[in-house]
């Protein structure tokens, strides 16, 4: 295996249209940039920074995601942070975990 392959960005990306506004383009975040998303605390300022890594045309700051949360109707960065989560497989267990979490103990009818 030549190991230099390692090092090369594989990084999906993926357009999400955002009605009445037009479409942005996303992009996977790296596993560096997940952990600084995992380590940001409250759900505002880890959306910030999952649309500001994640942004790639528009290419946005925190500041300017922080302008768009300040502008935009409650659910309208919901699709776009979910898509950067989903490229970067930041959300392949939650199906599992969550019907792990919900199951109930045998005999329970769940």
């Amino acid at each position: 295996m030549d190991k230099e392959l390692l090092f090369k960005p594989r990084l999906t990306e993926a357009d999400v249209e955002i009605p009445g506004v037009g479409v942005v383009r996303v992009r996977a975040l790296n596993r560096a940039e997940a952990m600084k998303v995992e380590g940001t605390k409250g759900t505002e300022a880890r959306e910030r920074v999952i649309l500001s890594l994640g942004s790639v045309d528009p290419e946005l700051t925190e500041a300017e995601v922080g302008r768009w949360q300040q502008a935009a109707p409650a659910g309208e960065l919901q699709p776009v942070a979910l898509r950067i989560a989903e490229l970067s497989g930041l959300l392949e267990n939650a199906p599992k975990e969550a019907v792990e979490t919900f199951r109930g103990e045998p005999g329970d009818g769940v």
